[in-house]
């Protein structure tokens, strides 16, 4: 009862003890083929993961969080489709056409349904993993597969095999992973390029399948896989001819109507809506995050800046971030200014705010000003040069942003530090204190860390008019740090130019505000351990 089982195991045809197919190539032009689609077929996968990691990061933010759901959960996929491609090693030529026809179609559209999911749904995150999973399942599905038909053209070792699988795999993630930032986000954007590399990818498996390994197939599987590839191919054209629709779509369904410009810098999205022509305020985004509110923009400058111009002198000041202009519009009506240097790593906000007549109107046309100078840098290099500034304006975005927590590090306070001139300032916006006061008060934790004195102050926020899917809810106030080497008075002066809504009174009340809310002994953030 035993032998019978056994004997009919051991009988049972495997892949590996096929004959060779017959091929319209000699072998070891048929076995480049085979390696040469491996190398294509990595790029893709690679280029599908970056895609939804950028994608992601973009739409929430958090760029560790959103990697890190990405690649578990798409490694995790991997593992399983490999376990389930074994049942299609049988017929390994109609499962990898079919497995390169799936993964192309999902993987091209991941991009446009993720973002679908994030301007009409209001978040991405189950969109995220379901095509995580998906891609995973069928990236994994492709090894076996390619394993089992290398060996059919000529048998070798298993090792060899392997190892020239595996070179060819990696080769090719290197050549997706660098054509990514470099070639498919520049020329096409993400949307595009996801769909152009689709399309890649169903070619490949189907020059595979459908030429080389054509004698392997039976008429009716090779009519389903060239219609099947077909119909892909029809899907991803179309939506890279519907992608500017999509996108004008979704643009609307996520900031209203009124969106005036939206272009994709090399750095971020920049999106300007509203205006005077559209009954809205006017409103800028960065990747989706509200900047510039129209509505209430002037009750954020006037504390950012005028605390830090009128304690001390304020010939030279230095603006960190605040490519809008509106920072330096404040600046610039002190008499004693005599240069203002604008730090934005982004050229294209400096362009917008020079160019667009309502944020030229709204900024003052403060880039006409001849003191101003404007330097297209990043503020964390920007600082290692040799300066002196009276004062530095921080007006940088979120610490909670990944890329934004360097920016909030003890390193970067200990540069900015370096930069202030004898009896200097540096004012901070440092995030809302309600409802994230522990993030607050970390970054007043890692300034003082740096050898500053802080005085903190909170001013109450209006709700904005816009609202963004998928973003949190808008802060209720804004938290400020005056910070200098000494002591240093919060206080408005008599005999400067007059805030638009500030009061002596309110700075008071705002000092008082922030103390009543204080969370001492917290660590300071640094490069190598984050805190926010």
């Amino acid at each position: 009862m035993i032998d019978a089982p056994t004997s009919a195991v051991s009988d049972a045809p495997s892949p590996e003890s096929e004959p060779p197919v017959r091929l319209p190539v000699r072998a070891g032009f048929g076995r480049f083929v085979v390696l040469l689609t491996v190398f294509v077929c990595a790029a893709c996968g690679l280029v599908y993961e970056l895609e939804l990691v950028a994608l992601a990061s973009y739409l929430s933010g958090d760029s560790v969080t959103q990697a890190s759901v990405v690649l578990s959960v798409m490694v995790f996929a991997m593992g399983l489709g490999s376990l389930l491609a074994k049942r299609l090693r049988c017929r390994a030529a109609v499962g990898f056409g079919a497995v390169e026809a799936m993964l192309a179609l999902v993987g091209g559209c991941s991009a446009m349904a993720l973002y679908a999911s994030f301007a009409w749904c209001g978040h991405s995150r189950s969109a995220l993993v379901g095509f995580s999973l998906a891609i995973g399942v069928l990236i994994g599905a492709e090894v076996p597969l390619l394993m089992t038909l290398i060996q059919r053209v000529r048998r070798q070792d298993a090792g060899g095999a392997v190892a020239d699988l595996f070179a060819a795999d990696y080769v090719g993630a290197l050549v997706g992973g660098l054509a990514f930032p470099f070639l498919l986000l520049p020329s096409f954007g993400q949307l595009t390029g996801a769909l152009v590399t689709g399309a890649v990818n169903v070619v490949a498996g189907a020059a595979l399948v459908l030429w080389l390994f054509r004698r392997d197939l039976s008429r009716r599987a090779h009519w389903a896989l060239i219609v099947t590839n077909v119909t892909v191919l029809s899907l991803l054209a179309a939506g890279v001819a519907f992608t500017p629709s999509f996108e004008r779509a979704a643009r609307q369904a996520v900031y209203g109507p009124g969106v005036r410009v939206a272009l994709r810098s090399g750095v971020q999205e920049v999106v300007l809506a509203g205006g005077r022509t559209s009954g809205r305020p006017l409103a800028l985004f960065l990747d989706g995050r509200l900047a510039v509110s129209g509505r209430d923009e002037v009750r954020y400058h006037d504390a950012l800046v005028h605390p830090a111009m009128v304690s001390g002198r304020h010939g030279r000041v230095l603006v960190l971030g605040g490519g809008d202009g509106l920072a330096a519009r404040e600046v610039l009506r002190y008499a004693g200014v005599r240069s203002v240097t604008v730090v934005e790593r982004d050229p294209a906000v400096v362009r917008l705010a020079r160019r667009d007549p309502e944020l030229s109107a709204l900024n003052g046309r403060a880039y006409r000003d001849p003191r101003v100078r404007v330097v297209t840098a990043d503020a964390f290099d920007w600082l290692r040069r040799r300066a002196a500034y009276d004062v530095v304006v921080s007006d940088l975005p979120d610490p909670r942003l990944t890329p934004s927590t360097k920016f909030y590090s003890q390193e970067f306070y200990g540069l900015a530090e370096r930069v202030l001139a004898p009896g200097g300032r540096l004012v901070v916006h440092a995030g809302a204190l309600r409802p994230r006061s522990h993030t607050y008060w970390t970054v007043d934790a890692t300034i003082r860390s740096a050898g500053l004195r802080t005085v903190p102050y909170v001013i109450g926020a209006r709700r904005p008019l816009f609202s963004v899917p998928g973003t949190d809810e808008a802060p209720r106030d804004w938290g400020f740090l005056l910070a200098a080497r000494a002591p240093v008075p919060l206080r408005l002066s008599p005999g400067g130019p007059r805030p638009h809504f500030l009061t002596p009174g309110g700075l008071r009340a705002a000092a008082r505000d922030a103390e009543r809310h204080r969370q001492p002994g917290l660590p300071a953030s640094t490069l190598m351990r984050p805190r926010y």
